[in-house]
């Protein structure tokens, strides 16, 4: 019988709270744009002073995303 293979599924190449994808056979890797990474917008949004991107910084287990850089 051959064996398993395992496919790994993720939007970044750490795959927070997952399997990683350095561990399985076949990784497929999704992208937001092929030219540019998604933006968001705070300043625009209702209720600026609630944004997503803390809790995606504190769920990271790998620190690979950053706070972004104040101008």
């Amino acid at each position: 019988l051959p064996a398993q293979v395992r496919i790994a599924l993720a939007c970044c190449l750490n795959m927070c709270g997952g399997r990683p994808v350095h561990c399985s056979d076949i990784a497929i890797l999704g992208r937001a744009k092929p030219q540019k990474p998604p933006f968001i917008e705070n300043e625009r949004r209702v209720g600026a002073k609630v944004c997503e991107v803390p809790l995606a910084i504190a769920a990271c287990p790998t620190a690979a995303i950053k706070k972004p850089a104040k101008v």
